[in-house]
């Protein structure tokens, strides 16, 4: 798991809300801080890898899948580099 700075919750959010709510929460963060955004969306996954690519002010470092109370949680970390 990365270091980061600042969560973003966005659990329950169905897409396009978690990465609406992360575009918005990136822009407030200072440059080169991670942000982790926890989704229980599963087309999250490919929904930030594509935005990271196209993006000129967020890296996409790391994704992981994990299991809380038998819930599959979708961890994305995102660092502002812009």
């Amino acid at each position: 798991m990365p270091h980061f700075d600042q969560t973003l919750d966005v659990k329950g959010a169905k897409c396009p809300m978690p990465l609406v709510k992360s575009r918005k929460a990136i822009t407030e963060l200072p440059v080169g801080k991670v942000l982790q955004v926890i989704s229980t969306d599963r087309g999250s996954v490919a929904d930030f890898q594509g935005w990271a690519k196209t993006a000129k002010n967020v890296e996409l470092i790391a994704q992981e899948t994990v299991q809380e109370n038998g819930q599959e949680l979708y961890v994305h970390y995102l660092r502002r580099t812009a």
